[in-house]
């Protein structure tokens, strides 16, 4: 055996002793002599109250065949031989000795020991402390009374923590109900489906009209600079008319429906998202604002426009764009009112471009103490110049010829002007569609009076109002376009819109990390910490009364 054994069963039995929720068994065996053991010494140490101590006194029947003296068996019984204190203390017989034998077998022979035994028979052992059966009982007496307690001061902590943490929910959250995690994610959830329900509250007008003006606002600029201007060089109106034919033609064929469906895409997300956003301004809870977002990003990526309305879409808008025959007045005024306030948007948009290029006039000058640049100078006396160009001829190309471009830079120097041929183009760019625009509105105006001439093919009218027909094309188009998407969504889109939220957000519910990050805060991490608190401190209050009343 090796030096230190004795030592280390020592440490061993400690390290078990020391935990105040272990129950000690200080067993003794009853045939030696119980002075010689310094095993009572260890428990006084570990238990001094004896709170937690059970005494075993075992091989009694040894101990009365060896004719041991019966007062010291009973001193030991009484805890009064040995410098230790214990909850009870039990005499057992463990068996003969046979390792054969059943636990029956030697259950039986104890009890036939003592209730024949001298020293049972003398009174030196009493009923209470005799056999394995009593001191089994009073193990789990002492083990339930451990337990009970332990729970019982868990419970009263728990109480208390809740306290603290409800009274500070009141100070901090005194108008809010405490909703946890799952519970806020649910409110959420209803909130969100709600304003998909609510997509169906926009009217068909509505609609047609955001469809309307956001496919223009998109297709606008590529009417005027690749079908426009390029047909408005024509000499004759049949040139114009063949070479608009052609453009629109290509356009439909190729970019138009894509796009429109991109602008159906998009105004039904934006419905969506200003929906959300006005139930936001009436009661607007900033801790969904996260869950909100993410819902309405991830659901908006999956979202794909039907396949189909692309095909659909090219043979309407084809059909619309190759009808020339305005039928009535009516729409001939709707088509001069459209090309009359597109004309002016783009002039004021050409204007202010042209103003922010050659600075403050004169006026801005002296009232609120503006400076022209250098470049801004230079781009006046350009815009100068090149005014003097336009005006020269009576139809200009949208473009300067090389001379023509020569011709305006050496009169520029001849000022004292130095630019570069890009920077007479840049100019050039403005200052040509600003003319156009006039042009074309005052084209416009001349027109309001045209149907009748346009019923008979403008014979000896001197009237040209081929442009006109052109955006009443271009407004139907609109119109028909605006109708299909309209269908398109209230009919399909939004319920696949609905499908995908309801998929996005069954996702984020199974994927607690995603529901921890998009749902966080103060609020949240108190009302989690408070249901786990009342959680805790409600089982342990069950467990109490369980154990009371298996006691009762």
């Amino acid at each position: 055996m090796a030096t230190n054994t004795r030592d280390s069963i020592q440490r061993m039995c400690k390290t078990y002793m020391e935990n105040p929720n272990a129950i000690i068994l200080c067993i003794q065996d009853g045939s030696l002599d119980a002075e010689r053991s310094n095993v009572t010494d260890l428990v006084s140490q570990m238990d001094p109250q004896g709170k937690r101590t059970i005494f075993v006194l075992t091989k009694v029947d040894l101990a009365e065949s060896s004719l041991y003296n019966p007062d010291r068996i009973k001193q030991i019984l009484e805890g009064k031989l040995f410098p230790m204190k214990a909850l009870g203390y039990f005499a057992v017989v463990t068996g003969k000795g046979n390792t054969n034998d059943s636990i029956h077998t030697i259950k039986e022979f104890e009890e036939n020991f003592f209730r024949s035994s001298k020293l049972f028979r003398e009174g030196v052992l009493k009923p209470s402390q005799m056999t394995t059966r009593n001191l089994s009982m009073a193990v789990s007496e002492c083990f339930w009374k451990m337990v009970k307690e332990s729970v019982e001061q868990q419970a009263d902590a728990f109480k208390a923590t809740r306290f603290n943490l409800e009274t500070e929910w009141k100070n901090i959250f005194p108008r809010l109900r405490e909703l946890d995690r799952d519970e806020l994610f649910e409110k959420a959830r209803g909130e969100i489906l709600d304003e998909v329900i609510n997509l169906s509250q926009v009217t068909p007008q509505q609609w047609e009209e955001a469809f309307s003006k956001k496919l223009w606002d998109k297709m606008s600029t590529h009417v005027f600079e690749n079908i426009y201007l390029p047909a408005s060089q024509a000499e004759d109106a049949g040139t114009f008319n063949t070479t608009i034919d052609i453009r629109l033609k290509h356009w439909a064929d190729q970019q138009l429906p894509r796009k429109c469906v991109e602008v159906g895409w998009d105004t039904l997300q934006e419905e969506f998202v200003k929906f959300v956003e006005n139930n936001n301004n009436k009661d607007h809870d900033p801790i969904f604002d996260n869950l909100k977002d993410s819902v309405i990003c991830e659901s908006m990526t999956k979202h794909k426009w039907d396949e189909k309305a692309e095909d659909s879409l090219r043979v309407i808008q084809i059909n619309a764009l190759e009808d020339r025959s305005v039928s009535d007045k009516q729409q001939w005024d709707q088509a001069i009112q459209f090309m009359e306030t597109t004309l002016k948007d783009k002039l004021k948009q050409a204007e202010s471009a042209l103003r922010s290029m050659v600075g403050p006039g004169t006026r801005e000058q002296w009232l609120y103490w503006q400076y022209k640049s250098l470049e801004q100078k230079n781009r006046a006396a350009t815009k100068t110049e090149l005014e003097r160009l336009l005006q020269s001829k009576n139809k200009h190309k949208p473009t300067l010829q090389f001379d023509e471009l020569t011709t305006a830079r050496k009169n520029l120097q001849t000022q004292g002007v130095e630019v570069d041929s890009e920077f007479i183009r840049e100019t050039w760019y403005q200052l040509y569609r600003q003319d156009f625009f006039k042009k074309a509105l005052q084209t416009a105006q001349e027109c309001r009076k045209g149907f009748y001439h346009y019923q008979g093919g403008f014979t000896n009218s001197g009237l040209e109002c081929n442009d006109v027909v052109l955006f009443w094309r271009l407004q139907k188009m609109l119109q028909i376009t605006s109708n299909a998407l309209r269908q398109q969504v209230m009919n399909n889109e939004a319920r696949r819109l609905e499908r995908n939220i309801k998929d996005v957000l069954e996702d984020i519910s199974d994927d607690k990390q995603t529901m921890q990050r998009l749902l966080t805060g103060k609020r949240v991490l108190l009302a989690e910490e408070l249901k786990r608190v009342r959680q805790i401190q409600e089982k342990l209050e069950e467990f109490v009364q369980a154990l009371n009343k298996e006691k009762q």
